[in-house]
């Protein structure tokens, strides 16, 4: 892969009105009547969890949730979890935020980033892979991720330093939620999950997001939604060089008045086992509940509640409403098979969820 991390894409006020431009001429006129961000963040669940709104209390999940809740963090019970080891993990993409708009948030980025933001110009090399990405996406909707398509993605970001990234993903939730109505990607946040993590942060659970995607994107992405710290986000990662390191070995150069953190190729996606072996590596506890959507999250699910010295759940998130939500009933099918051979229990999307982004949201296609 060419080496372009080194390089400036121009200076951060010029990219991000660049930027605008081009994604601004995406979102169009667009009425968004969703949950807004600010409202998303406003979201509450006290630690009797008396006020969830948005899960149907009959839901098998639901009180499974939070009968274990109420068991664990009760000093009396004999399952009873010290608060320092009340540690639950979370998938990104398909458990917390919408992953068929029509693909992955950073898919759909990377695309535009190659092919249509007229504030970069793309290599031969980073034009191909995007067409790659953007046929599958096509043709497949969500393909199942690879280290090829991590390093396109990282490549045409490489250079950006992390002022200049964090307001690219900012404006690239600005932009519409292909496939549903009102909403953007930025506020395409499952409704019910957030009072999870609302109810569980009460009840003095450390909760981390480990997701497939780009940490720093995922920071942006969950900042000022949850109660989720920035050093709480696993995802998959992209050397950082200082601006003016020039190539040279990070032990042999002493960071510079002057330099900069810029962005670089492409170290580790964050799936399957390369889950767990983060959380080990970065959290350095079990956790005791874990929740996905996806047979890529299976390591991280398993893991969680094989050999626990404390009463552990694992759940799967099922994609199966395709009116309010852009659902795909074979892929329901595949994790709910999942669920029943490894003991994770099943969330319904279209049975277990009141609303998913708010009423006004509806699949459009």
């Amino acid at each position: 892969m060419e080496k372009v991390m080194y390089m400036r894409f121009g200076k951060a006020c010029s990219t991000l009105v660049a930027v605008m431009i081009g994604i601004g001429s995406m979102v169009g006129v667009q009425n968004t009547e969703a949950v807004s961000r600010t409202e998303l963040a406003k979201i509450s669940v006290n630690a009797n969890g008396s006020n969830f709104k948005y899960w149907n209390k009959e839901a098998a999940a639901y009180k499974q949730l939070t009968g274990y809740v109420k068991d664990v963090t009760n000093p009396k019970s004999k399952n009873f979890i010290p608060v320092e080891d009340r540690i639950a993990v979370f998938d990104l993409d398909g458990t917390i935020l919408c992953e068929t708009t029509p693909s992955y948030f950073e898919w759909m980025m990377h695309i535009h980033r190659a092919l249509n933001d007229p504030s970069y110009t793309p290599t031969e090399k980073d034009r191909a892979d995007a067409e790659q990405v953007k046929n599958a996406v096509e043709h497949i909707g969500v393909p199942v991720p690879n280290s090829g398509q991590a390093q396109a993605q990282a490549a045409v970001f490489a250079g950006m330093t992390l002022p200049e990234y964090d307001a690219y993903v900012r404006a690239f939730m600005e932009t519409p939620a292909e496939g549903l109505s009102n909403l953007k990607r930025g506020e395409s946040f499952y409704m019910p999950i957030v009072e999870v993590v609302s109810y569980l942060n009460a009840n003095k659970f450390k909760v981390f997001v480990v997701s497939g995607s780009d940490r720093q994107a995922v920071r942006v992405l969950v900042s000022d939604i949850m109660p989720v710290d920035s050093d709480n986000i696993i995802g998959t990662d992209v050397e950082y060089f200082a601006s003016h390191q020039a190539g040279a070995d990070g032990l042999a150069y002493t960071y510079k008045p002057g330099d900069e953190v810029v962005r670089g190729e492409f170290i580790l996606k964050d799936l399957q086992m390369n889950k767990v072996s983060n959380i080990v590596r970065e959290i350095g506890k079990q956790p005791v509940l874990a929740f996905g959507n996806s047979t890529s999250d299976s390591s991280m699910l398993n893991y969680t509640i094989n050999d626990n010295k404390y009463k552990a759940l694992a759940f799967g998130l099922l994609c199966d409403d395709l009116v309010r939500e852009r659902g795909n009933l074979k892929s329901a099918e595949k994790m709910r098979a999942a669920c029943e051979k490894y003991g994770w229990t099943t969330i319904s999307m279209r049975d277990d969820f009141k609303t998913i982004y708010g009423d006004n949201v509806r699949r459009t296609d």
